[in-house]
């Protein structure tokens, strides 16, 4: 579809749909369980951008593994995440609305150690990432699943400070990444605890 074309359409949605974080009569009592709170907070924290919005976001109709998705192509679109989000729900593809804003393949790549392993569902776009030459990433078309997975994996990476392979190696499981979000806290939190130091009240390091 050409920008021309779409640009209208973009034009049209934004003024059918009501705006998404600017409604004055907007109830913001909305409920969540522990570990939707827990993974908006995460993505509010590293994206640097209000709890409630993600939250809102997430009403719309955004699955929970999609939300990073739509702030990390606003951000580098340098548009509102509810410009991003009428795309989606017209049912434009991720790599479409990626292309729209001049955001190429090349910046969904991260980075592993030559020794590790890449397997599903991460093989596919590792694979297309190895077989071009890097001055061919453009030519990479990335399905929603792949830049879904891509997106989350910087995420999680960054915001918990772990290796891309920790969290490849989790995703193989097929573990959602709202559940993965909160096994790493647990697990940092416990391995905090045993660090404490018995009887000073002080954390030590070993």
């Amino acid at each position: 579809m050409k920008k021309t074309t779409l640009s209208i359409l973009i034009s049209a949605l934004v003024v059918l749909f009501v705006p998404v974080l600017t409604h004055a009569g907007y109830d913001f009592n909305l409920s969540v369980s522990e570990e939707e709170s827990g993974f908006s907070f995460s993505i509010s924290n590293y994206y640097r951008v209000p709890e409630k919005e993600v939250i809102i976001i997430r009403e719309k109709g955004i699955d929970d593994d999609e939300l990073p998705v739509v702030f990390f192509i606003a951000k580098r679109a340098r548009v509102a995440p509810e410009v991003i989000i009428k795309m989606r729900l017209a049912g434009y593809s991720w790599m479409d609305i990626s292309l729209y804003y001049g955001i190429g393949p090349e910046v969904y790549y991260i980075p592993v150690e030559e020794t590790v392993i890449v397997g599903p569902p991460y093989g596919k776009a590792y694979g297309y990432y190895r077989k071009y030459p890097r001055h061919k990433w453009r030519l990479i078309r990335l399905d929603d699943d792949d830049i879904v997975n891509l997106v989350n994996l910087r995420f999680m990476s960054e915001y918990h400070g772990i290796p891309p392979a920790e969290v490849i190696k989790m995703k193989g499981h097929g573990k959602k990444f709202i559940i993965m979000d909160k096994e790493i806290k647990e697990h940092k939190k416990e391995k905090h605890k045993g660090k404490h130091h018995k009887g000073k009240g002080k954390w030590h390091d070993d």
